[in-house]
């Protein structure tokens, strides 16, 4: 009977601090990435995104890297039931570098932390049974009271007949064999760790580890002769992990050699960050071996895992999802430094983006220049536009109540307290970045020259660029625009980024049915592929086709399309909305003056109070909803 978990790993969980700069010393790292860490944590995220239903049993303090955990595990599809919150331990840190190829020191802040308080009374049996694998790592075998934790997860797998796996998952320092400063350490010689996994390794159906793990676990630096004495200890598989050379998998009788033992395909890589490489290993492994593949398949599956995560920056971020590991198996090799694979990287970040957007109602309130002239005709200080701003939040949270498919556009020179308060509410955030009105397209000022102000923005901000662009615009005024949209794309990515291209051909000269379609095709032709698109509100079902077959012939991975209002009356948009929402690749729209212009008219000369402009913005904003949804349930005048 099919359970509702593939798998629940058990053990450490922490935040892994990831040296930005590449090259240097621990010590001269001037900024980190922020990014999930801890063996069981990695591979529960690393087999979510390949499918498998994965849990975690662990313990996080009661602080933001806790809840940083939780949710970035509930992001990545991870059940967290299982992980407890301590209030009373943080949640462990580790800080890491990339020295070169061969050296990658990290340190583990892990005094006393909250996964090493992990108890038996954190084991639920009913969550255990839910479980067709439980998968445990090494480390806490090494402090009796998370040892029995894990024992207790295991002896109630093994009742319910489920299978268990093991991650020998060897770190001297964290056995106290090792010192702070040698957290990169990966064997000292211990007699009585060796006597710890000896004890526990016949509960296990399947044992991974390096040759070095292995060795600990045999007692013997003679890997044939360690992996002899495993086995004369349990009928598990053991699969010894080989570096470059891949891995083997012995499920009877150890031969004299490594070589004989049954190996999958494997893929000759640059390495760049060997860290995290094992979990992704195991997580590719699980994947085949839960899913009922034969050896060299599982091994293909953990191998090609693995070789992501070591050409690639951070753990948990590196690892593959499942529709990008059968396009990897595809195409092949093409760039040895896989990260460098641009096509490859696009089906990385577009298979693995967060959230779920089917539905967008964006109130975009985002307008200076418009806002500007209204503060201006009103005789009122253009200081006054943050706080109206504010009120649009407030009538956009009024609107939104708490449910899901909701968002707003608004910038950071007048709407920095509106973003304040909307950032972690659950809204959409979309955040402008071109200058008003540009053409040839410039930039807000304060991103900077090289549009580095973007490092300081919050994740959650998908930057949107306004280009006012036509097919048949002349070379240069297509060059320049070009090379600011493509490196603001570049930066986008690079800081991890989502980006919106709003673009408005109609606003340049007229238009006809394929203008809109030219200008996508041109902007992948040169490599920018955005999250999402923002286009004009087209009345011709032509017009829509074209553009939508423009982005799914480049990108069907896109989050899609929402319609812009460029200050149109309700029935206008009515009879746009009508055409689009017949498209599935429209998710909603993104509209602004219809929704506050009026409001903020009054309310800046003084004839309207804030309360009256929140109710009289929520009533138009509400109305529009109301319209999208009717033409969205009606799928409008569908193609």
């Amino acid at each position: 009977m099919t359970k509702p978990l593939d798998v629940i790993t058990i053990g450490r969980s922490s935040v892994d601090l990831y040296g930005a700069q590449v090259g240097g010393r621990l010590e001269d790292m001037a900024s980190f990435n922020k990014y999930l860490g801890g063996s069981p944590t990695n591979i529960a995220a690393g087999a979510a995104r390949l499918g498998l239903k994965s849990a975690l049993i662990t313990r996080v303090g009661d602080e933001h890297m806790g809840r940083f955990i939780r949710e970035e595990l509930s992001r990545e599809g991870v059940d967290v039931r299982g992980v407890k919150t301590d209030a009373e331990r943080l949640t462990a840190l580790v800080l890491l570098g990339i020295r070169d190829q061969n050296q990658f020191p990290l340190i583990f802040y892990r005094e006393n932390c909250a996964d090493m308080a992990l108890s038996e009374e954190d084991i639920d049996p009913a969550f255990i049974a839910e479980a067709g694998c439980v998968c445990a790592t090494g480390t806490h075998l090494s402090h009796p009271r998370t040892e029995a934790a894990v024992l207790k997860a295991l002896r109630l797998a093994r009742e319910n007949g489920a299978k268990t796996a093991l991650d020998i998952d060897y770190r001297p320092n964290l056995w106290g064999l090792a010192g702070h400063g040698a957290g990169e350490s990966r064997f000292v010689e211990s007699e009585r760790v060796t006597a710890k996994l000896q004890k526990t390794l016949p509960l296990f159906d399947l044992i991974v580890g390096t040759e070095e793990e292995f060795h600990i676990a045999g007692g013997s630096t003679n890997t044939i002769v360690a992996l002899k004495t495993v086995r004369r200890l349990t009928d598990a598989v053991l699969v010894c992990k080989r570096g470059p050379m891949g891995a083997s998998a012995f499920a009877g009788e150890i031969p004299d050699t490594l070589d004989e033992g049954e190996a999958g395909e494997g893929f000759p890589i640059e390495v760049f960050n060997v860290l995290g490489a094992g979990d992704g290993f195991m997580a590719g492994l699980l994947k085949g071996w839960l899913t009922g593949e034969d050896w060299p398949t599982a091994l293909k599956y953990a191998n090609a895992c693995g070789a992501f995560a070591v050409s690639r920056h951070g753990c948990t971020p590196a690892y593959p999802s499942w529709e990008e590991l059968q396009y990897f198996f595809r195409t092949g090799i093409r760039n040895r430094a896989l990260r460098k694979d641009a096509a490859l990287e696009q089906v990385h970040w577009s298979t693995n983006r967060k959230g779920d957007w089917p539905e967008m109602r964006v109130f975009a309130f985002d307008h200076r220049m418009q806002l500007e002239e209204m503060a201006d005709a009103a005789g009122a200080p253009r200081e006054r536009i943050g706080d109206f701003k504010v009120l649009c939040l407030e009538a956009a949270r009024e609107v939104e109540g708490g449910r899901q498919g909701y968002g707003i556009l608004c910038d950071g020179r007048f709407g920095r307290e509106a973003l304040y308060r909307a950032a972690g509410s659950g809204l959409w955030i979309g955040r402008p970045v071109e200058w008003p009105g540009s053409r040839p397209l410039e930039l807000e000022p304060d991103l900077g020259p090289d549009f580095g102000g973007l490092v300081e923005w919050p994740l959650e901000h998908v930057v949107k660029v306004l280009c006012f662009y036509h097919p048949d615009d002349d070379a240069d005024m297509k060059a320049r625009q070009e090379d600011v949209v493509q490196r603001l794309f570049a930066a986008c990515r690079r800081n991890r980024l989502e980006m919106l291209l709003e673009i408005i051909p109609s606003k340049v000269r007229p238009a006809d049915d394929m203008a809109t379609a030219a200008v996508i095709e041109r902007f992948y032709e040169i490599g920018v592929y955005p999250d999402w698109w923002k286009l004009e509100p087209m009345t011709s079902n032509a017009a829509w086709k074209n553009a939508c077959e423009a982005i799914m012939r480049n990108d069907p991975r896109t989050r899609g399309i929402v319609v812009l209002g460029l200050d149109a009356p309700l029935q206008e948009l009515e009879e746009s909305f009508s055409i689009a929402a017949g498209f599935d690749l429209v998710k909603g729209f993104a509209v602004g003056r219809t929704i506050f212009a009026d409001a903020a008219r009054r309310w800046l000369a003084g004839e309207a109070s804030d309360e009256e402009a929140t109710a009289d913005i929520a009533q138009r904003y509400q109305s529009l909803c109301a319209i999208w949804d009717r033409a969205r349930t009606g799928k409008g005048r569908s193609a």
